[in-house]
């Protein structure tokens, strides 16, 4: 049986459920992988995804949208996701960010992540009003999905620490962007050291404080 669309309506605010993974179990899929990225806004480093498919008898006690937890919380739940479902990540690098854009890197990132999944799924939510057109597999995007959907929320945790570790590692390579903490996003104290000390190989030259500053150099 090929999983259809699973339409479900939500009312007010709470924690993410497991509401559209049995919706989609009951529609006859048995893999369901949550699907979210991080990365899109920052002016530099790689934009990351993460899939990830739940065990629905072994949930981790507190999954939500990674941007609501706490860093002590949000790690301890990175490690019970590794331990205790199927993960796969999969990143868009600076280049393929300027030279396709960063809504299509976005989505090559998830399908970089869907593709290094342990399991295949049958059935992918998607964070967000789109999906990536090489998706093959069936498929719902659920807008702020990070909030909706445990599977979802569990992928957004992934993303973010994986990418927030990749960008300690280029503060230290390049340190005075202070990215182990604004993790490239374009904060005051970026933006001051970009122009007091230029712009490094990890910047994305096609996001326009980059590109400015490229342009008016030359």
């Amino acid at each position: 049986m090929i999983c259809g669309t699973i339409w479900i309506r939500r009312c007010g605010a709470h924690m993410p459920d497991f509401l559209l993974e049995q919706a989609a179990q009951a529609n006859g899929c048995s893999q369901i992988a949550g699907v979210d990225e991080v990365g899109r806004g920052p002016l530099c480093g790689p934009v990351t995804a993460a899939a990830v498919i739940l065990n629905s008898d072994d949930i981790p006690d507190g999954l939500n949208d990674s941007k609501k937890l706490l860093a002590k919380k949000r790690a301890a739940l990175y490690d019970e996701i590794l331990a205790r479902a199927q993960v796969g990540i999969g990143h868009a690098t600076v280049a393929e960010i300027d030279d396709i854009n960063i809504l299509q890197a976005s989505h090559l990132a998830m399908i970089r992540a869907i593709d290094n999944l342990p399991i295949q799924p049958d059935y992918v939510l998607i964070d967000g009003n789109r999906a990536p057109k090489a998706l093959q597999i069936s498929h719902e995007t659920v807008v702020k999905g990070d909030a909706k959907s445990a599977s979802i929320a569990a992928a957004s945790i992934v993303a973010k620490i994986t990418r927030d570790a990749i960008m300690a590692a280029l503060d230290a390579e390049c340190p005075g962007y202070d990215w182990a903490k604004n993790a490239g996003y374009p904060t005051a104290d970026h933006l001051e050291a970009l122009k007091r000390l230029g712009v490094t190989p990890h910047h994305r030259r096609s996001f326009k404080p980059v590109h400015n500053m490229l342009y008016q150099e030359k």
